[in-house]
């Protein structure tokens, strides 16, 4: 049986990501890229299903001795230590950035003592269903079936019982034992070996090299770092795509069919993720996201989806796997996604939004990009009107959602902008009556002026946490009474244990069409403390974005969602969308705080006899 999903690590290489257990076992990896079919898929299932496991002979499951990890400093280079009675061990986890095949390179290292240690090796091919042809080859132990191939590369010799390889063996103090295991197509010759110790010191330089430009120094900075990190790391280089999480189907209800897979980009995702990494002084990754954006949505504007494959594919068939159990019993196991073909009307605000950060930052877009806006605007101004599927992709009725409304106002905002203050061509007088004509309908049918809030969607009693957005869109002022109410009404409407549900059910019937609750979500939770923050409560703010640091597990990672009852983290893991809002509240507190003291200077400056303000500069 799998571990909860806080007791998983990450490391990657760029075009893939494996998941690494506290108990040494490698429970998740697809290979060669994020949407390949896993050869190990334990976390789905079971050891059966793929695992290489690597860890103290006397340690049974997840009992035996306790493992302490952590990342070396800023890079992606994972340890893992245990002490046991007669000594004490590592084993250090990598995958270093792509050179001519995917590796995952594990090196075991004796500190003190001698300890006793044992591999079990169980590779399966598409997704734990195709068991592989196993022999040795020119030194190495190799998987082979139908296009793939694995090979692995150890002075431990290996032996086969039934579907499994083990081995057991002793490390001593100062001894340092390799494990490198590589993927490559099947009829192509072996990749060449590698030196293990030689690839170890280089992912390290990479991974601290890259981190190098971080323009935060605040006293986040630790998170910061690693959510910057972790995006990197979802990130499929040769096109500059970033995979909402590198899983799927891990469940947002512990045994529950709420299981979706992440390994694809959403359009939603871009503008935020480019304000982090423009904020945070990675020009480079801001640059490749932006591209990949600009060649996924070339087309009809009518044609642009929520969602594409790393590369832009646009075809992302949902099928089921089902001979995976699924994590904890948690069913199906969906790979693709149907959601691709929603119809979500926030997204044309999500392209303008990302178009106008790119132009304000410096950067540059490709022509058609530029061209693409007319046709996507006059595209939004025929459907905006439109019930659609939501921000959170209900698989129910059609509805009015509020949020989708206010993206689309931000489409024409964003072009009206552009217009006026980068001399962009376009029927700037038009835009700007599409755009009032929204405003004024949102604020009539959205808002509940019994509740002094907006609602979910129009006529709606319900709320949703993506209405907390509003004053980071610029739709209404923070301290409108309306922006105001609303993030009290969400606060205490969708409050779960102290954090942020995505939505409210009335009737104990969930608004997405499928049945059994979830858990807190965490971005949304991120958004409240930014909220807060804008509306000008940050001790307040302060206090929930350290308490959702707090969840973050023992390497700093976090899922998508988070039960507050069983403490436990649930979700697709880790997931890009809940490290970007983390990133821009740290940005904001620090400025906040920043400021504050420059008030205070200014006003003790003026009269020294002031004492230092109580609460949040106003």
């Amino acid at each position: 049986m799998p571990g909860r999903i806080e007791d998983y690590a990450l490391v990657g290489d760029l075009l893939t990501a494996g998941l690494v257990g506290r108990d040494g076992s490698l429970d998740w990896l697809c290979l060669p890229r994020f949407d390949s079919p896993a050869c190990f898929a334990a976390l789905l299932g079971g050891p059966d299903n793929g695992r290489w496991l690597i860890a103290p002979a006397n340690q049974d499951g997840h009992d035996g001795p306790s493992a302490r990890r952590r990342y070396r400093g800023d890079t992606l280079v994972l340890d893992t230590e245990w002490a046991t009675p007669t000594g004490r061990v590592r084993v250090t986890d990598l995958m270093p950035p792509r050179g001519d095949a995917p590796r995952v390179i594990r090196v075991v290292e004796g500190l003190s003592g001698g300890v006793d240690m044992r591999v079990d090796l169980r590779l399966r091919f598409d997704y734990g269903r195709v068991l592989p042809w196993m022999r040795r080859l020119d030194g190495a132990l190799t998987a082979i079936a139908g296009p793939e191939s694995v090979w692995l590369r150890t002075p431990v010799r290996l032996t086969a019982h039934g579907h499994t390889h083990t081995a057991r063996f002793r490390v001593t103090a100062g001894e340092r034992i390799p494990f490198v295991l590589a993927w490559h197509p099947s009829h192509l010759p072996a990749p060449a070996p590698v030196d293990a110790f030689e690839a170890l010191r280089a992912t390290e330089t990479y991974w601290t090299e890259w981190l190098r430009p971080l323009t935060y120094d605040g006293p986040y900075r630790d998170a910061v770092a690693r959510s910057l990190i972790t995006l990197k790391a979802l990130t499929y280089e040769p096109t500059g795509g970033i995979v909402a999480a590198p899983t799927t189907s891990l469940p947002e209800d512990i045994g529950s069919t709420r299981n979706w897979d992440y390994r694809y980009c959403w359009l939603r995702d871009a503008g935020l993720t480019l304000e982090a990494f423009l904020r945070s002084g990675f020009t480079a990754e801001a640059d490749a996201w932006r591209a990949w954006l600009e060649r996924a949505v070339a087309g009809r504007a009518q044609d642009i989806q929520i969602m594409y494959g790393i590369a832009g594919e646009r075809r992302l068939t949902e099928w089921e796997a089902d001979w995976l159990p699924g994590y904890e019993g948690s069913r199906p196991v969906r790979i693709g996604n149907a959601a691709a073909g929603q119809q979500q009307l926030d997204v044309p605000g999500e392209v303008m939004d990302t178009l106008h950060l790119t132009i304000r930052s410096g950067l540059r877009p490709r022509h058609h990009l530029l061209a693409l806006q007319r046709v996507l605007l006059d595209h939004l101004e025929r459907v905006w009107s439109d019930p659609d599927q939501g921000l959170w992709e209900t698989r129910g009725a059609p509805r009015h959602h509020v949020h989708s409304k206010v993206m689309c106002w931000v489409a024409f905002d964003r072009a009206v902008r552009l217009a006026e203050g980068h001399a962009r061509p376009g029927p700037v007088e038009r835009w700007r009556g599409v755009r009032d004509r929204i405003h004024r309908e949102v604020c009539e049918k959205g808002f509940d002026p019994v509740r002094s809030t907006f609602t979910r969607s129009y006529g709606s009693d319900h709320l949703d946490a993506a209405l907390l957005l509003i004053p980071q869109t610029g739709f209404l002022p923070p301290d409108d009474p309306r922006v105001v109410g609303t993030v009290e009404a969400v606060r205490h409407e969708l409050d779960s244990g102290g954090l942020v549900s995505r939505y409210s059910a009335g009737g104990g019937t969930s608004p997405d069409g499928l049945a059994g609750p979830e858990g807190t979500f965490l971005a949304c939770s991120f958004w409240l403390a930014d909220a807060l923050l804008l509306t000008g409560r940050e001790d307040e703010a302060r206090a929930l974005f350290e308490r959702l640091l707090a969840l973050r597990n023992d390497v700093g990672l976090l899922a998508e969602e988070y039960d507050p009852v069983a403490r436990r983290q649930l979700g697709n893991f880790p997931q890009a969308f809940t490290h970007v809002p983390l990133i821009r509240v740290a940005y904001e507190l620090d400025r906040h705080a920043t400021e504050h003291r420059r008030g205070v200077a200014r006003r003790g400056e003026e009269n020294r006899s002031t004492a230092f303000p109580e609460g949040p500069l106003g």
